[in-house]
């Protein structure tokens, strides 16, 4: 569906549009892939890698809605993965943690329906899901913002989706390389948090293939979940380093002991698929009924039992230390 199309990704110089940006050029044939992103030195250093003639390298910042506005003369696709993620930043900083998460997500949007872009998928976190600090609560304020956007759409094409999962093993901020970084250091131990806690895993190349289908099966107006294995944060620091201690420094500000990506409140709303859920929107669409139980490529969901909830502590699946550094090696290729 990317052939002979134009796709733009905002944020794209990050780990994820890198990735993304190499598997669309590696599978399909895409008519114009553009870069939309503010640091002038990431792009020229993206560029670098990734000089096929279909690229192109546009600076502009989400919050500018004008700009984001030109750049999608054209477009057919959007990916909108800009957003402001260290969550201590956003702690220090909210007022430009909503400028960029918040309001820059509905400048996108402005931007998409003023150019009929077809499809919009919105990079989500598991932080959205019952948020205990600042960037889950304004990454929560954007997925309603794209949900609710398919209400407006009235005659335009334009449909809208997010995505959600957790943590991408080795990208930027990713514990797996701070542990790395410690341990070639020569520490004689890794901090954990808490002993308790677990995380879900996915490699960036599962995230980026996740967003891709999704862009078939997505009627507009839904939270896509994929479903992953867990990982205890003592097993994957017994992966990282075999033997080594560790010592217990305390959970930092904001964070959790275990991750949510479907939470029990919206069990009404969850729909299981063979590989991943969709929460429905909680609003009703005045121009369209939208049965998503069956998405577009025909798969079909059933309502999860009241109380559902899809959290890394309770997951069936956790992986073993052998699979996890197996796992691991095979993601940061």
């Amino acid at each position: 569906m990317f052939n002979d199309k134009n796709i733009l990704i905002t944020g794209g110089t990050g780990s994820f549009g890198k990735k993304y940006v190499s598997t669309l050029l590696a599978r399909y044939k895409p008519r114009k892939i553009i870069v939309y992103s503010r640091d002038e030195l990431k792009q020229y250093e993206m560029a670098q890698t990734f000089n096929a003639p279909q690229m192109r390298y546009l600076i502009g910042d989400v919050r500018d809605g004008q700009r984001l506005g030109v750049a999608m003369e054209g477009v057919d696709y959007v990916i909108h993965a800009a957003a402001l993620k260290h969550v201590p930043a956003a702690e220090y900083n909210p007022l430009e943690c909503i400028k960029t998460n918040v309001d820059g997500a509905q400048n996108v949007i402005t931007a998409s329906l003023q150019n009929n872009v077809k499809k919009v998928i919105a990079l989500s976190t598991d932080k959205a899901a019952n948020p205990i600090n600042l960037y889950g609560a304004s990454k929560l304020a954007s997925d309603k913002l794209f949900v609710a956007a398919n209400n407006m759409t009235g005659s335009k094409v334009t449909r809208f989706g997010v995505v959600r999962y957790g943590n991408v093993v080795g990208s930027r901020g990713s514990v797996v390389p701070f542990f790395e970084n410690l341990v070639a250091q020569g520490a004689t131990s890794l901090p954990i948090t808490d002993p308790r806690m677990t995380r879900f895993w996915i490699s960036l190349q599962q995230g980026v293939d996740f967003v891709l289908k999704n862009f078939e099966r997505m009627h507009g107006g839904e939270i896509f979940v994929p479903k992953i294995p867990s990982v205890r944060v003592t097993d994957l620091a017994s992966a990282i380093a075999p033997g080594l201690e560790q010592h217990v420094v305390g959970i930092r500000p904001g964070e959790k002991l275990h991750e949510v990506m479907c939470p029990a409140d919206d069990s009404h709303l969850t729909l299981e698929f063979s590989d991943h859920f969709v929460i429905q929107p909680t609003i009703k669409f005045f121009d369209r009924d939208v049965k998503f139980s069956e998405n577009v490529l025909g798969e079909k969901g059933t309502l999860v039992e009241e109380g559902h909830g899809y959290d890394s502590g309770t997951n069936p699946h956790f992986m073993t230390v052998e699979e996890i550094r197996a796992f691991n090696e095979i993601a940061q290729q």
